[in-house]
């Protein structure tokens, strides 16, 4: 598990890593530049996860595939996951540009609006090449191929981080673009994503048999169609659970500015530790898929057990982090002192929910390995939207424990996700034996 993990949550590390670099950048532009990234991102990413969740419907499919010895059958699954993202990418820009006309009319901060705009209406343009990259991602991760992914993200990162030294501060005789600079830097980076991850298929299918190249080419719509079916349960999980994060950055921003820029502060914090137990859920969906393709029960019920208790484990070691030096941590990124003041209790907040948050995070793709994305979504829709947002507005508006109230509920949400997805787990895992 860890030789597959490693290099994953490497890369999901740089994947996040490009986030905070954006923060840590214009974080020297103040509070409002920080609370425009931080929105501008949420409202792109609650809809491009829905695209890339479609995606994930791959791990199986190709892993099952891999598991039985069946190459054809990989290669028309990644034909199929390119054909996905193509059909998938108007719609979503589309509506990614609706929302952003529609920012000057949610009751946030002029002057956040005002930067944000202009970020996500560059952001826009990144999504063709982030779908296509997790088409190839999840193509590759599922049949072991994990280091390029690793290199891949190491490459977008040194982009990203160049990129957004020179364009937001205008060096090297570069305009001096701010905010939208670091827009420009992660279409760059996305853009380097893509194109890398397609230049290590084309040279690794070269000599195979059967070779790439000699699958059709062709829209196979009944292939698409249920590589939707199956990812559609996870997209709109990945939608519910990152869209209640971005309607709670939302929410932040109508309590200040201050509050807006520590509640981004601390996402990046807590979306950071995540990438571990999100890692460990890639490979145990790999792992559990192939485990199945090859008629192993015992050694898929291994597999997700493994991922599940690797991932505990580091985030109990990171909710002590966030408990012992949260003050050092949100200092990284600002020095207002409001900002660190409500950075410190959203980070103590943060620490209660780090197992929970590890548990569902690596359940979820142990589920996917077995061929199940629809639990997930459920109960991550009951959790997350039902209690958890609800009950952090009231704490947050109506209680007047302002944006600490509002993760106070999120976390509820968490909890309640964690402690059904494992039971539910451990009930297939039970059947599997069976």
């Amino acid at each position: 598990m860890l030789v597959l993990a490693a290099p994953v949550i490497i890369a999901e590390l740089g994947w996040v890593t490009m986030g905070v670099v954006d923060v840590l950048m214009v974080g020297q532009l103040g509070p409002e530049a920080i609370g425009a990234v931080g929105l501008a991102g949420a409202v792109f990413i609650s809809f491009a996860v829905f695209a890339m969740g479609l995606l994930l419907g791959l791990d199986p499919l190709v892993a099952q595939a891999f598991g039985a010895g069946r190459l054809d059958e990989c290669h028309r699954w990644l034909i199929a996951g390119v054909w996905l993202a193509m059909l998938v990418t108007p719609p979503i820009v589309g509506v990614v540009y609706l929302m952003n006309a529609a920012l000057p009319l949610a009751g946030l901060p002029p002057q956040v609006v005002s930067l944000a705009r202009p970020y996500l209406e560059i952001v826009g343009w990144s999504l063709p090449p982030l779908l296509f990259y997790v088409a190839f991602r999840r193509y590759l991760q599922a049949m072991n191929i994990v280091r390029a992914v690793t290199y891949t993200l190491v490459a977008a990162n040194i982009v990203n981080a160049m990129a957004n030294w020179v364009l937001v501060f205008g060096h090297f005789g570069a305009p001096r673009l701010g905010v939208s600079g670091a827009a420009w830097a992660t279409l760059a980076s996305r853009v380097v994503m893509a194109g890398a991850l397609f230049g290590v298929i084309v040279k690794r299918e070269r000599h195979m048999q059967p070779r790439l190249r000699d699958t059709p080419l062709s829209l196979d719509l009944p292939r698409v169609i249920r590589l939707v079916r199956l990812g559609l349960p996870a997209g709109a999980q990945m939608l519910i659970e990152v869209g209640v994060f971005a309607a709670a950055t939302a929410l932040a921003g109508r309590v200040s500015t201050s509050a807006l820029a520590a509640h981004q502060i601390a996402i990046q914090m807590a979306s950071l530790t995540f990438m571990i137990p999100y890692g460990f859920a890639s490979a145990a969906a790999v792992r559990v898929g192939q485990a199945i393709g090859r008629r192993d029960p015992d050694g898929a019920i291994t597999a997700g057990w493994t991922a599940i208790a690797l991932g505990v484990s580091f985030m109990a070691a990171a909710a002590i982090v966030f408990l012992v030096m949260p003050g050092l941590l949100i200092r990284m990124f600002s020095a207002d002192p409001n900002v660190i003041a409500l950075g410190i209790r959203l980070l103590f907040v943060a620490a209660v929910f780090q197992l929970f948050d590890g548990v569902q995070g690596v359940t979820t793709g142990a589920l996917r390995g077995l061929g199940d994305t629809r639990t997930a979504m459920l109960w991550n829709l009951g959790g997350h939207w039902m209690v958890g947002l609800p009950l952090g507005y009231l704490l947050c508006f109506r209680s007047g424990y302002g944006v600490v109230g509002l993760w106070w509920g999120l976390s509820v949400g968490l909890i309640i996700c964690g402690i059904s997805l494992i039971t539910v787990w451990q009930r297939k895992a039970f059947a599997l034996r069976r």
